[in-house]
């Protein structure tokens, strides 16, 4: 089920934050406060995932400057999170990222979002099992500041994410907010939007 128009459930975790403190995230500090861009990856010490983060390190500055707050999550723990933020690039680390990682361990926060890669059940002993990878899928979720999901996005774990993306969800719904205009296929800020109308429509589509 999307979780998009609705509250996005609210954890509070241990996470590693500034890139070398181990510490605890709660989402609720961020209500009315900033946006965030939270995003889910599949482990630590993997190979896609590195390539995201570290993009995500990259474009950290973009994501500040529109308000908006980025953190990634997984089902690994704080220590793990802090081993890997303490190894460097070349030896397929991510040292240098400083955007909050939060650990997941209990898997609850995957769950809730409803991006773990599998589901806990019984098998014919009754015993408890798990079917499918224990870990979190590739999902992102853009959060406003009331705390609603507004855009998400899963991938299977071999597919990687395209980060300019959320920049330009984030870009689009800032300015439906400023404007009330709605923004067509494959716009970008600066381009022509739409009054949310018929007429609207026609006349965008007889400029473009």
């Amino acid at each position: 089920m999307s979780l998009v128009g609705k509250k996005a459930p609210s954890f509070k975790a241990g996470a590693v934050l500034n890139g070398n403190e181990i510490g605890e995230i709660n989402m609720d500090d961020f209500l009315g406060k900033e946006e965030i861009l939270l995003f889910f990856y599949p482990k630590d010490f993997t190979f896609v995932c590195p390539t995201e983060i570290l993009e995500f390190q990259k474009k950290h500055d973009e994501f500040a400057k529109r308000g908006v707050k980025v953190i990634g999550v997984s089902t690994d723990t704080e220590e793990s999170h802090f081993a890997w933020l303490m190894t460097p690039k070349n030896k397929g680390g991510i040292e240098g990222v400083t955007y909050p990682l939060v650990a997941d361990a209990s898997k609850t926060v995957s769950m809730n979002y409803g991006i773990l890669g599998g589901e806990y059940g019984y098998d014919e002993d009754d015993n408890m099992s798990f079917q499918g990878a224990p870990i979190a899928y590739r999902a992102s979720f853009f959060i406003d500041k009331d705390g609603v999901v507004r855009h998400e996005t899963v991938n299977f774990f071999p597919i990687g994410r395209n980060i300019d993306e959320y920049l330009r969800v984030i870009d689009a719904w800032h300015h439906n907010l400023e404007h009330g205009e709605v923004c067509p296929a494959g716009w970008n800020a600066g381009d022509d939007a739409m009054t949310p109308s018929f007429d609207g429509v026609a006349d965008y589509l007889s400029k473009h």
